[in-house]
């Protein structure tokens, strides 16, 4: 899942969460991504190549959403752009382990510019996941 030679840079990114263990079960577990270094206040892991840490803070801030397509999308999120295939499997394997969706895997934008599958869920700790995959690759930055 590593790549380090990709001509696209990888991110890192640090999210809260209020259970280290029950983010270990989500997220090395349901998601099935690898897990990297990690310490008591924190765990890395390998999110297709890009590294994303969660990190103990019982802290959380109010929650927001903004109207797309007909639905109510949580603010802030975060996700991945997936192939169809690996999106499906990913829809299902979700399904399989009983996860409550805030918006059920769907086609946004059907027959327009940008249509895109699309799902979005909360980890335990309540951050907001989208995964996406477009059929026609160029439409992820189409106008």
């Amino acid at each position: 899942m590593s790549v380090p030679d990709s001509p696209i840079p990888r991110f890192h990114l640090a999210v809260p969460v209020d259970d280290l263990e029950a983010a270990r079960r989500f997220y090395g577990g349901v998601l099935g991504l690898p897990q990297g270094r990690s310490a008591e206040t924190w765990i890395d892991w390998n999110l297709h190549g890009h590294q994303f840490v969660t990190h103990l803070a019982p802290e959380r801030a109010r929650r927001v959403h903004n109207p797309v397509d007909g639905h109510d999308v949580p603010v802030p999120h975060f996700g991945l752009i997936l192939t169809v295939p690996v999106f499906e499997e990913l829809a299902g394997r979700l399904r399989a382990a009983g996860t409550e969706f805030v918006i059920e895997p769907y086609v946004r934008f059907a027959g327009q510019t940008g249509e895109q599958h699309t799902m979005f869920l909360l980890d335990p700790a309540g951050n907001a996941l989208e995964f996406k995959a477009f059929a026609d690759d160029s439409q992820v930055f189409a106008p």
